[in-house]
């Protein structure tokens, strides 16, 4: 895909909906009573591996662009797949899938493509055979193709290593089915759609603190939902609202929650000027509309607690830091090291092939501000970086090119008609 620089942008846009909470609506839906319906649902491919599996598992479910209607059957109604749950790309499927898995009287495998192969599943393998559950990995590192054969679970306290709002999603849904109280405590907290969509559809859950617990065998039941926009997906616009000289657009229906808003924090830090509009609840989820009009930024720090409320939108802040005047540090991110592509290598890669002084550190990178040279870049197949070097190419001396950028399509299929649109 070719970008090339823009004189002006301007006008609103829609963003799909939340990935996160699209891949909780289907999971908590087949495992609830009766029907749950869901309109803004993410059409992406990470959340369609995740209805195919939930199919082969006698779910019915219907959908039809972002609308999803899942017949669920309750907590003990799945039933065994005829063969490998194949999760595509998708780690929040293969991850929050395995703590359901662990529970079920069957035996069932997962897998997925080449990427997911690589990603450590040791950190949800470790607590769930702590509940007593029987899941092999493959190799040291215990990676894809999964093997869960369900057991007899029991609750745990378990302290994560990790703020990992995947990590504390499997031990609780594993915890539905243990016996006792499950209970995980993590360093930072995450991101917290799991405890939000739990306590609607009718699980007994206290939060305190940097602590979840969950009592088991709840009586799930179905729920109307409105899924809102993704922020991860409205932080390319943010970016380019921000960067693209006298632009000014309007973003819609953004989920703001707390655990996940860490994107405005750095925009604000670095002097942008994101205003919003119209804050409201929606389905247990705060919900703004965001009006960014270009800023002149400066460099920050990006570190600490506020890393997991931001971690899938660091590839774009790296572009904004790498327009920014001086210079901008990210650190306690080693996270990064383990997504879809070892996002410190490759977004630090790709700036410097664009002609920005950037340096990869253990847990971050350093970024020094200038302009963006044209050229070509890999997306490495990681949507999150295509999209952001897309943005890069909207403010660069000439064209940026980014090899395989269908693969935007894990999460935002229509990402490259939006941005066109608020060019005309």
């Amino acid at each position: 895909m070719r970008i090339d620089p823009v004189i002006k942008m301007h006008g609103t846009v829609t963003v799909p909906g939340d990935k996160s909470i699209s891949h909780r609506t289907v999971m908590l839906g087949a495992i609830s009573e009766g029907i749950t319906e869901a309109e803004g649902f993410l059409p992406g491919e990470d959340c369609l591996s995740t209805i195919r599996c939930f199919r082969q598992m006698g779910i019915e479910i219907t959908q039809e662009d972002t609308r999803v209607i899942i017949h669920g059957k309750g907590l003990h109604g799945l039933s065994a797949p005829g063969g490998m749950l194949d999760v595509g790309n998708s780690g929040t499927t293969m991850r929050l899938m395995s703590g359901i898995l662990a529970g079920q009287p069957f035996q069932s495998m997962l897998d997925g493509d080449e990427s997911i192969r690589k990603r450590p599943m040791g950190r949800v393998i470790t607590p769930l055979r702590e509940m007593g559950a029987a899941i092999e990995g493959t190799g040291e590192k215990m990676t894809a193709p999964l093997t869960v054969e369900g057991q007899r679970l029991h609750g745990i306290s378990y302290t994560s290593p990790v703020a990992s709002a995947q990590v504390k999603s499997c031990v609780l849904l594993a915890g539905l089915y243990a016996e006792g109280t499950t209970t995980v405590t993590e360093p930072t907290r995450s991101r917290d759609h799991t405890e939000r969509m739990l306590t609607a559809f009718g699980a007994d859950l206290l939060v305190d603190g940097n602590s979840v617990s969950v009592q088991p065998e709840p009586k799930l039941s179905g729920q109307k939902l409105q899924v809102p926009g993704d922020i991860s997906s409205a932080a390319y616009f943010i970016a380019a609202g921000l960067l693209v000289p006298g632009a000014e657009i309007l973003i819609k229906n953004v989920g703001i929650n707390p655990t996940r808003d860490g994107i405005l924090q750095v925009a604000c830090a670095m002097g942008g000027n994101v205003e919003l509009i119209s804050e409201r609840e929606v389905s247990g989820e705060p919900v703004a509309d965001l009006l960014v009009k270009s800023s002149l930024l400066h460099g920050t720090e990006v570190s600490g607690h506020m890393i997991p409320t931001l971690i899938d939108e660091i590839p774009v802040i790296a572009v904004m830091a790498a327009c920014a005047e001086g210079t901008t540090v990210i650190r306690d991110a080693a996270e990064l090291r383990v997504k879809e592509t070892d996002r410190i290598a490759t977004v630090t890669e790709n700036l410097q092939v664009l002609g920005i002084q950037a340096e990869a550190m253990p847990d971050g990178m350093v970024i020094h501000g200038g302009q963006f040279a044209g050229g070509t870049v890999n997306s490495f197949l990681d949507h999150r970086i295509a999209m952001a070097f897309a943005v890069a190419g909207l403010i660069a001396k000439s064209p940026v090119t980014i090899r395989d950028a269908e693969c935007v399509n894990i999460s935002y299929p229509s990402f490259f008609s939006d941005l066109n649109a608020l060019q005309k």
